[in-house]
């Protein structure tokens, strides 16, 4: 896989991103936060399509789902979690505790 040099940032300074952002306090509630806003400005500017912010929601639905309990995975998770992103990007605010997301009962469903 070629890296684009005037996209990527070498290790040292990675970790000095790393450490700035941690003692700035961000974490991943704070970041994702700052992404959905960055992208609803994007989207207004006109700088990105809804082509791009699916793909976008796409990728943080498949980390959410990779990252789910086996036990939990499954289509109706995966359709919940991308139904709660469409609101989060939409700009509603109303959507109830995430443990209310439809888990799987067994582990075949």
């Amino acid at each position: 896989m070629e890296e684009d040099n005037d996209m990527t940032i070498n290790q040292a300074d990675h970790k000095k991103l790393h450490f700035d952002l941690t003692n700035v306090g961000l974490r991943a509630q704070a970041t994702a936060v700052g992404l959905v806003q960055l992208c609803t400005e994007l989207r207004h500017a006109g700088v990105l399509d809804e082509g791009a912010i699916g793909r976008i929601k796409t990728a943080i639905a498949d980390e959410i789902i990779v990252c789910a309990p086996r036990q939990v995975a499954s289509k109706e998770y995966r359709k919940d979690v991308c139904t709660r992103l469409d609101a989060l990007f939409a700009g509603e605010r109303k959507m109830g505790p995430a443990d209310e997301i439809v888990m799987a009962s067994s582990p075949g469903d």
